[in-house]
């Protein structure tokens, strides 16, 4: 069995569903696919969600009224069978009439959970219907059957297995199951939800307790390009990523998973393979623990970055210089990226700056401060072992003619990071991607 799981923008619009059906049915028997709710939808209930927190009933029904008809507009472009939109049509109705007995009492988070739950449910009720209509013999696993948190939401991986094979033995006849990601219930039996890592961390769980061969991850992006493609040209597709590689992709927001949605896959031997519904034919890129040892595998940026300078002769051989910088940041809680020390001085980068003044004014206590805005991280990952001395003598030489504000290596083996101007980024990446790739 594989796990496929299809977020928000692959099944954004009726086109969208229709591809991702043609994937689902020429894919092996015996599948598990995981949904998200459509694109939009979690924000249109976020939104019904505040005016119902504002006692606004109003506002939240006309919100309510233009999500049901976006359904149903969805529901005459993608069925064909009379009898089926009958069943679809009769399912939105049920959702959003259900949706609208929360605009009469009192709202609170509980409530607010149970209606976020209706997009992954309304979702996955009507691609079930369509993918019925196309004849194929399929099961729809209610995920709140089955996925579970204890007392410190954390997912119970005993109660899930034992009871998605239950379910999944009462549905044996059928040749495909689908369920919802992202939602689930607590260890009080509320409709909760999976936090951080979302409906990837629901296919990661459902590998693990189905034993998967592979758990899938389709989007709707080039999402295995080295960089952006608006900026580099002669970029290439990655085939193979370890997991700490891909962590560490995930930090620039490119389409990897975050590190904890696929930590109970990667814990279990299951490989993840990141896929292209534009390009269902193409390999994708493979998550797995397997290393392919001393290569360089991509070359990521991250912008908005602020680099800040810390400059203090009370530093020199002084006790707690570090953490009392430290504690500045954390009492903002402004995460430090990269860092670099010398006897004078502290230089790291953020890239969370809404508190950055009062940071500014905090460090003033230590020493002379200074900072550098419209910053970009460009780093190289991959397999870079320390002794190996081409890696960083190859990178530093490709970009001797770029200024380098600061250069982070040794945190990990997996990344050898340096800080550049934005008006160097587009520039830099393509030096990299040639002199390394090409």
């Amino acid at each position: 069995m594989k796990i496929l799981k299809f977020g928000s923008a692959s099944i954004a619009t009726a086109e969208k569903i229709k591809n991702v059906a043609k994937i689902i049915a020429k894919g092996q028997n015996n599948n598990l696919i995981v949904l998200s709710s459509m694109r939009g939808t979690a924000e249109a209930l976020t939104e019904i969600s505040d005016y119902l927190y504002k006692k606004n009933q109003e506002g939240a029904i006309e919100i309510i009224n233009k999500l049901e008809k976006q359904y149903y507009d969805l529901s005459a472009s993608l069925f064909d069978s009379p009898e089926i939109k009958k069943q679809a049509d009769e399912a939105v109705l049920s959702r959003f009439d259900y949706i609208r007995t929360f605009t009469k009492d009192l709202f609170t988070l509980f409530e607010e959970r149970v209606i976020m739950a209706q997009g992954e449910l309304i979702c996955s009720e009507l691609i079930w219907l369509y993918l019925k209509e196309k004849g194929l013999n399929i099961a729809l696993i209610p995920a709140l059957d089955f996925m579970r948190t204890d007392k410190n939401s954390v997912p119970d991986p005993v109660y899930i297995k034992d009871k998605l094979m239950a379910l999944l033995e009462q549905a044996k006849d059928a040749d495909i199951f689908i369920t919802q990601g992202y939602i689930c219930r607590n260890a009080y039996g509320e409709i909760d939800d999976l936090r951080k890592g979302g409906s990837d961390y629901t296919a990661s769980l459902t590998g693990v307790a189905v034993g998967a061969e592979e758990v899938q991850i389709w989007a709707d992006v080039d999402a295995m390009q080295n960089n952006d493609p608006r900026y580099v040209k002669g970029t290439k597709a990655i085939p193979h990523l370890n997991f700490d590689e891909a962590a560490e992709l995930a930090y620039f927001g490119l389409k990897i998973l975050h590190p904890s949605s696929v930590l109970p896959a990667k814990l279990a031997n299951i490989p993840v393979r990141l896929k292209n519904i534009e390009c269902p034919e193409a390999e994708g890129t493979l998550i797995s623990n397997e290393t392919e040892a001393r290569a360089i595998k991509a070359v990521a940026a991250k912008d908005n970055i602020t680099a800040v300078k810390i400059k203090s002769g009370k530093m020199l051989l002084a006790h707690g210089f570090l953490r009392r910088v430290a504690e500045v940041f954390e009492n903002y809680q402004t995460s430090i990226d990269m860092l670099a020390t010398s006897e004078i001085g502290v230089s790291l980068t953020i890239d969370d700056g809404r508190n950055l003044q009062l940071i500014i004014d905090d460090l003033k206590k230590y020493g002379t401060v200074s900072v550098d805005n419209d910053m970009v991280i460009i780093s190289v990952i991959g397999d870079l072992e320390s002794d190996d001395t081409s890696f960083s003598s190859n990178i530093l030489n490709a970009v001797k003619g770029i200024p380098v504000r600061m250069i982070s290596y040794g945190g990990s083996k997996y990344n050898f990071s340096f800080l550049v101007s934005r008006g160097d980024k587009e520039k830099t990446l393509q030096i990299l991607n040639d002199k390394l790739f090409n």
